[in-house]
């Protein structure tokens, strides 16, 4: 009696290295330095795991976020979901075919950063919004955008038999990239035609107005996916940011490279600053009733000037 030939897991269109067409059905094995990145037992005890790829696991879902002095306007809020990235729908009227997580804007509806990342996952990908076969592993401090407040929310998909469901009008194709591969230079797929053409890693510095200066230096991180021969751009600029923290949280270590310039603001300075300067923001703040003489300590600023473009900014 002849048998019945396996069916194809989705899911494996969309990792690497791709199997071979004999390959069983199942998720690559991961690396022992992936391991080490959340204790999930039954997978390391059973061979699943790379030691590196639990210890990464465990400590995302040990990390807590630190407690954030500053309080934000729940209208310009947003919630990003990783694990898998996302190519943007062409259509869309910001950012079109950039490479990004899917996320977006609290609904009022939402309870919590959570919800909304899940909510965001679920209508962009069909992410199921069940908890046992997406658990949480932990949330992220919030991230600076240029008119959003964005909250990275860790999940891991324990259900290798999901389908993506993807919308078509946010989103054009899904893929995943190895965590780890943010913490470093070398190019985790080394046989494709980008990796010969230049470098996996590569960073450049601009000037910004921002807290304490007129002018401040910030750096801009940009990786290959490796798929740019088809048209996904690099994962860049607040992806690479929210994904190298990621990384960097879970294997317990530093990036090759410097993530950031020399004498930069730090995140919280940076968004005390936005609070008080881009119009978007504080016009939410006052909305919402947010006081910001927190944020003028943070951002160091001492008095107010009008401009005739946003109304006014914050001076030291």
């Amino acid at each position: 009696m002849a048998m019945k030939r396996q069916k194809r897991n989705p899911l494996l269109e969309f990792h690497r290295p791709k199997p071979s067409v004999n390959a069983a059905a199942q998720i690559p094995v991961l690396t022992e330095d992936s391991k080490r990145c959340v204790d999930w037992k039954p997978w390391i005890e059973g061979g699943t795991l790379k030691e590196s790829n639990g210890r990464c696991l465990r400590n995302l879902g040990a990390y807590r976020t630190p407690k954030q002095r500053l309080a934000y306007p729940r209208s310009r809020m947003a919630g990003d979901l990783y694990v898998l990235l996302s190519r943007r729908s062409a259509s869309l009227r910001t950012y079109a075919g950039d490479t990004s997580l899917p996320g977006g804007r609290v609904d009022p509806e939402d309870k919590s950063i959570e919800d909304t990342a899940r909510r965001e996952a679920f209508e962009e990908i069909g992410l199921p919004r069940d908890n046992l076969k997406v658990p949480l592993l932990c949330v992220l401090e919030p991230f600076l955008a240029a008119e959003l407040i964005v909250t990275p929310v860790v999940v891991l998909i324990l259900d290798k038999t999901l389908t993506p469901l993807l919308n078509q009008a946010e989103v054009a194709s899904l893929f995943s990239h190895p965590l780890a591969s943010f913490l470093t230079t070398t190019s985790p797929f080394p046989s494709e035609p980008e990796a010969e053409e230049g470098p996996y890693h590569t960073s450049y510095d601009y000037d910004s107005a921002g807290p304490f200066a007129d002018k401040q230096v910030f750096r801009v991180h940009r990786f290959l996916t490796g798929r740019e021969a088809g048209g996904v751009k690099p994962v860049f600029g607040l992806t690479a940011a929210m994904l190298i923290r990621t990384a960097t949280i879970g294997y317990g270590r530093q990036p090759e490279f410097e993530v950031y310039s020399l004498n930069a603001p730090t995140m919280e300075q940076r968004m005390a600053w936005a609070l008080l300067n881009r119009k978007v923001f504080w016009e939410a703040c006052e909305k919402e009733g947010i006081d910001l003489s927190l944020a003028r300590k943070i951002a160091g600023a001492t008095r107010m000037r009008d401009t005739s473009k946003n109304g006014r900014s914050w001076l030291r």
